[in-house]
């Protein structure tokens, strides 16, 4: 269901944009970034946090962390990541395949400043081995993504 609804989604918001489907998985930033060739910040990893009783999804560079001050300062609470069985509940996409398309209901998501950096990201595209080639402003228009910075200084 994951790899089907985001490869629907994207032939409908964005049908020049192709899924690229591996052999091998690229769950991790690591691999992903040796899968695809690029260096790991340029995987754009999606956290899936609960705040308050709403869940949302935070894009954000491959080598990017939360900051807990800026976190708070946004969204008035403490970062609290979903367990695994929730994320896949509320994304239909397992983990190491989550990103902000193809999802079973609206949810609030968000892309991370840290995308900025890179004129092309590469998100998981609802599978362990499957991604897309986009640029962060892209990817921001077509989920309906709002531009924070949680993430961070490097």
């Amino acid at each position: 269901m994951s790899l089907s609804s985001v490869t629907a989604f994207l032939a409908e918001k964005s049908p020049d944009l192709e899924v690229i489907v591996l052999d091998e998985s690229t769950a991790t930033v690591a691999m992903a970034a040796a899968a695809h060739r690029v260096v790991p910040a340029q995987i754009a990893k999606t956290l899936a946090l609960r705040v308050a009783d709403a869940v949302i999804l935070i894009v954000t560079g491959g080598e990017a962390r939360i900051d807990n001050k800026k976190f708070k300062a946004r969204f008035g609470t403490k970062a609290r990541m979903l367990d695994l069985a929730d994320v896949e509940a509320e994304t239909s996409h397992p983990v190491g395949g989550v990103c902000p398309f193809g999802l079973p209901k609206p949810l609030a998501v968000y892309c991370d400043v840290s995308l900025r950096a890179f004129d092309i990201v590469v998100p998981a595209a609802g599978a362990t081995n499957a991604a897309v080639r986009i640029s962060p402003e892209r990817m921001a228009d077509i989920t309906g993504a709002e531009w924070i910075d949680v993430t961070a200084s490097t």
